[in-house]
């Protein structure tokens, strides 16, 4: 493998493991992957791909999270309302757990979408293509 190889797979995975900045950083899911995308896809154009597809994937994670987050804090507000905790706790804590689940998968795809871009392969999220 050449150089050239080497730097669009190791740039290719970079573009896919810089939306583990959100772990850090608000809105960093997006952001990351956004900017590796857009500084290094005029020097080496295979990265292209790479790009859209984790800042397609995201984006929908980010939809997804909002209404999450949405109806969880809609039932917590709804349970005291009522003035059942058991109502606000039940409700709350399955969409919690969902929540939590949801970015615990997206991080795991985002590591397998590193690993294959550092194999020379392209990685399709399950993701809605806001970027085509």
């Amino acid at each position: 493998m050449d150089t050239r190889e080497q730097q669009v797979r190791s740039w290719s995975m970079i573009c896919h493991l810089a939306a583990l900045a959100g772990l850090l950083i608000p809105f960093g899911g997006i952001i990351g992957p956004l900017l590796v995308w857009q500084i290094k896809k005029n020097d080496l154009p295979e990265i292209d791909p790479h790009g859209k597809e984790s800042v397609n994937f995201q984006i929908t994670v980010l939809i997804i999270i909002l209404i999450f987050s949405f109806f969880l804090f809609g039932t917590l507000g709804y349970g005291a309302l009522i003035g059942s905790p058991v109502t606000m706790l039940t409700s709350g804590l399955g969409l919690g757990l969902l929540l939590g689940l949801v970015k615990l998968v997206s991080w795991i795809l985002v590591i397998v979408a590193a690993i294959r871009a550092n194999n020379g392969e392209l990685y399709r999220y399950p993701s809605i293509r806001f970027i085509r």
